[in-house]
């Protein structure tokens, strides 16, 4: 079950998160989006969604630059791997805790505000609820780390992550003694992304490419037809209301959308 979990199921997950992702742009690009609560409750979302956001963002790119860079670069750099991994425990264990700050503040208000609960779907929470457990793990992996400052554990992750990437066999092989935590760690990561194209973290993409969209140029606003010809069903035993105009308006009716 190791070879499989941590040499087969890493190219199913990263299949399916980067197929995934182009079929939806290109099936349904208009659902490519974050789906914002604001106008419903705004701040204690703006709080949390910086908190969450800034510590996901330095995580991650800790992650990708500490596991994907060669390992020959960083020695001659001269960072020892001792270095490395107690800038990885300090770096990594403020940005965790930002992040699971900011995230249980959105998950408290998600679940809690009525009006909010009743427009979210059930991987709306979901998502966010493993995002916090993965945020969970990555900080009980700080407290194992502190017992190997001499960083040849991760040199073990950083080989298992670039083996899978050159297509190593034996990557899996790497990591076979690491201590649990990290496995779970490892596992729900790949989850994570097997299950982004179908949730609202596809708009994370959107937010990396942003700058050079509007580098590029902007595009402007077109017309899209609406595909609603009925009011909102209802959702979780609770009936979810449209506007009287729009419930009768007819499928022709145009509504101004942002162009993707």
């Amino acid at each position: 079950m190791h070879n499989f979990f941590f040499g087969i199921f890493p190219y199913i997950a990263l299949g399916v998160g980067i197929m995934g992702s182009i079929a939806r742009y290109e099936r349904d690009p208009f659902t490519w989006k974050s789906s914002s609560s604001q106008l419903l409750r705004r701040k204690q979302l703006v709080i949390g969604s910086i908190l969450f956001h800034v510590g996901l963002i330095v995580i991650t790119l800790g992650h990708v630059v500490g596991l994907l860079t060669p390992i020959a670069i960083f020695d001659a750099l001269g960072i020892s791997h001792g270095a490395k991994q107690l800038l990885a425990v300090v770096a990594g264990g403020i940005a965790g805790i930002m992040a699971l700050v900011g995230g249980g503040m959105l998950f408290h208000r998600r679940w809690t505000d009525p009006r909010i609960r009743r427009t979210s779907s059930f991987a709306d929470i979901a998502i966010l609820a493993m995002l916090l457990a993965q945020l969970v793990l990555g900080l009980g992996t700080v407290f194992v780390s502190l017992g190997h400052l001499d960083g040849h554990e991760m040199v073990k992750f950083m080989s298992w992550a670039q083996g899978i990437f050159t297509f190593d066999g034996s990557a899996a092989s790497h990591i076979q003694d690491v201590a649990l935590v990290f496995k779970l760690h490892l596992l729900l990561g790949m989850t994570i992304i097997l299950v982004f194209p179908f949730t609202r973290l596809v708009h994370l993409v959107s937010g990396f490419a942003a700058p050079f969209r509007y580098l590029l140029g902007r595009p402007g606003y077109q017309i899209v037809r609406s595909r609603r010809t009925q009011p909102l069903p209802e959702r979780n035993g609770n009936s979810v209301t449209a506007p009287k105009a729009a419930a009768t308006a007819p499928a022709s009716d145009a509504i101004a959308k942002p162009a993707e």
